[in-house]
């Protein structure tokens, strides 16, 4: 069918063309009319913190679904207690008022708590009425002009916090795309010797993800999408794109050199090459819709975001690509290869001489140690993924110098670490204004407890919120211990018929990695049982699809390792971007097993469907993995080229979540395509010899397709 669909978009190239033409105009024009937003809320359903998060948003309205922020004033006691000053601050937050999309504005000298106890600092807490897609550079320096009275004030200080500081002055994703793209240029130009050979690849990838972004914009007119999601399906709708295309074209030039014409050997490439993209993107898209078992909703869409990015880079390749060859004809072929008579199959055979050849048949002489030595590398690799931490990355993060990174320290020394992770507990059905306050007593006689607001109370819906600031860092032991009491320790006052959910940031992390932890083991399972199920269909055996799901479970622990080395220990860190040890993001290890057993599963696929054609034509065993290797080896490298700068150019980005993702990624894909391609996979195979492609008859006789 594969091949029927792509030799049907060669014959007919320009009827494509002009289809994927007016595609890409449909859906684009599309989602700009839907009028989707990506700002969906990071929820954590069933959980204390959501519940109480959630009947906080009805009971106390006034700040829910704004964009908030802080404007940190300081300096020193004397200037901030002067008059002067105060009437300039005073005058610059009637000037934020009036700003563009903005909705409160606290006065840091009639709200409690807003000026530290030293004098030094003060805290403008803002919010806007608008989406996060709305703020943007323009909405920062607004701001920044508003407060320019103050910061010109001698002896202040101003720095921002939160909404629209976190979202000015980090580098645009489009630097990172581009810097992948023109990796990918040169590696593509090196490995084909061709002009054509290299556009082809990059026109197919970057127009399946186009089709995906839109169709992402497009969804989420309709599902709750995030910010992040855009970036995450262009880091793998890129990586992936031009991987499969590299696959095909690879092949199809392999075919026109042995003297094919160019229909015969587009079909045979797609028949091939084309079958074994399709099966690697159902096998990335399954891992990445797996995200769902994990009932996190935001966790849930960014692996559909993803997973459309990977469906459509597929549809580009198995459809605008051959199109697109059709139109090239063989001038996708090196010059000087278009003027040579064509290779013989004795010729075409000697190509298992080479280089690949040879290390092919030195590791299979040498299995056992090759085994062991591939194995050791890799369980090193993973041993820091032994001490993972999971928590969470706030603007304590952030680079030094940058001006939430400033303002953030500046909270923490003047109003205590804990300032920086508020915990709201939220206690229902309760509007006892005397209880409320009896409360607050208990709570201010707790050790891990800094402050404690007066509480509000919705005397109509019965409930009563009291926000407290812990008196250790948002990230510590020592909170997470006090999260835990806090709910016992209020109803020792209200009594055990009064709910106290424990709410916030702080809690929600809290939350989230505890859901993580419980979730994580269905997910493996129902990525590997998925995988384990399609690659036994594929391949006919049960030996391939085993050994294949226990390789790739080590490359992932190999990644794991490699962050939690980088970014929780700091080895090279600062070379990164990363000038501090960071927990792991609590998501970060669930989204990376699904996109990287995916991705995992790509070079697998196309190794070893090389070399079960190899089989299927008689050969032993090492004769197989010798051709598979030798035809898949060089191009298997340079498609693993790609992908490694394409993630590593995100990297640049100053974003903590897609530096984990950006490096973790290319750590597996590097392990993948040397270690466990080159050595793993042979030594394995030779190991098994014949049993590789064993199957029980009855099975064999129940699945689908046939030998």
């Amino acid at each position: 069918m594969v091949a029927s669909i792509g030799s049907w978009c060669a014959r007919n190239k320009w009827v494509v063309v002009i289809l994927w033409i007016l595609l890409l105009a449909g859906v684009t024009i599309g989602g700009k009319l839907a009028g989707g937003t990506l700002n969906a809320p990071f929820t954590v359903p069933g959980t204390s913190s959501q519940n109480g998060a959630d009947i906080a948003t009805k009971a106390f309205p006034q700040t829910s679904g704004l964009q908030m922020g802080q404007v940190v004033v300081y300096g020193s006691a004397d200037v901030m207690k002067s008059t002067s000053s105060q009437s300039v601050i005073e005058s610059a937050i009637k000037d934020v008022k009036t700003l563009p999309g903005m909705a409160t504005v606290s006065d840091p000298f009639t709200q409690a708590g807003s000026v530290s106890g030293d004098a030094s600092t003060a805290v403008i807490n803002i919010g806007y009425d608008v989406s996060s897609e709305e703020i943007s550079d323009t909405t920062f320096k607004h701001l920044q002009d508003a407060m320019s009275p103050v910061a010109k004030t001698k002896g202040l200080k101003v720095a921002y916090l939160g909404a629209p500081a976190a979202q000015a002055g980090s580098p645009p994703i489009e630097i990172s795309e581009e810097l992948g793209l023109l990796a990918a240029v040169i590696v593509l130009l090196v490995t084909f010797m061709a002009v054509l050979a290299m556009i082809a690849p990059l026109i197919s990838a970057m127009v399946g993800l186009i089709l995906g972004i839109g169709f992402i914009t497009l969804s989420s007119s309709f599902l709750s999408m995030t910010a992040i999601a855009p970036t995450l399906a262009t880091m793998i709708g890129l990586g992936v794109g031009i991987d499969y295309a590299v696959f095909i074209v690879s092949r199809h030039r392999e075919l026109l050199r042995t003297g094919s014409d160019v229909p015969t050997a587009l079909r045979s490439a797609l028949a091939s090459s084309g079958r074994s993209v399709l099966v690697a993107g159902a096998t990335v898209t399954i891992a990445l819709l797996g995200l769902f078992v994990s009932g996190i909703p935001v966790v849930s869409m960014l692996g559909v975001a993803a997973a459309i990015a990977v469906v459509t880079a597929v549809l580009a390749a198995l459809t605008l690509l051959p199109a697109l060859l059709g139109i090239f004809g063989r001038r996708i072929m090196r010059p000087r290869d278009r003027k040579l008579p064509p290779l013989s199959e004795a010729e075409n055979a000697e190509i298992t001489h080479g280089v690949w050849g040879v290390w092919a048949r030195f590791v299979g002489s040498h299995p056992v140690p090759f085994l062991v030595l591939a194995v050791a590398i890799m369980g090193t690799l993973a041993i820091p993924t032994l001490s993972m931490d999971l928590g969470e990355v706030d603007s304590g993060s952030d680079p030094p110098g940058s001006t939430t990174r400033i303002a953030y320290d500046q909270l923490s020394d003047a109003f205590g670490v804990g300032i920086n992770g508020p915990v709201q507990l939220v206690l229902t059905p309760y509007a006892d204004q005397a209880g409320a306050e009896q409360v607050v007593t208990a709570l201010k006689k707790d050790k891990g407890v800094a402050s404690v607001q007066a509480p509000a109370i919705n005397a109509k819906q019965k409930v009563t919120m009291i926000q407290l600031i812990p008196s250790t860092s948002p990230t510590s032991n020592a909170t997470e211990e006090l999260l835990g009491r806090l709910p016992g320790d209020v109803q020792a006052v209200t009594g055990k018929s009064v709910t106290v959910d424990v709410t916030g940031v702080t809690a929600g992390m809290s939350d989230l990695s505890n859901r993580i932890v419980e979730r994580l083991p269905y997910l493996i399972g129902a990525v590997l049982l998925l995988s384990f199920i399609l690659l036994l269909v594929e391949f006919r055996s049960l030996m391939v699809p085993l050994s294949a799901v226990v390789m790739n479970i080590l490359s992932v622990g190999a990644a794991y390792g490699v962050i939690v080395a980088v970014f929780q220990w700091g080895w090279g860190a600062e070379l990164i971007g990363v000038p501090e040890r960071v927990e792991i993001v609590a998501y970060v290890p669930m989204m990376m097993f699904a996109i990287l057993f995916g991705l995992s599963m790509d070079y697998e696929i196309f190794l070893i469907s090389r070399i079960r054609e190899s089989h299927l034509s008689g050969v032993s065993t090492l004769q197989s993995i010798e051709v598979g290797l030798s035809h898949t080896a060089r191009v298997i490298t340079a498609a693993a080229l790609v992908m490694i700068t394409v993630f590593l150019a995100f990297v640049l980005v100053d974003n903590v979540v897609i530096k984990m993702f950006g490096l973790g990624l290319a750590v597996a894909v590097l392990v993948d395509s040397t270690i466990v391609r080159m050595m793993l996979v042979p030594s394995t195979m030779v190991l098994l010899g014949r049993t590789n492609w064993w199957l029980p008859g009855w099975l064999r006789r129940v699945l689908p397709g046939h030998d």
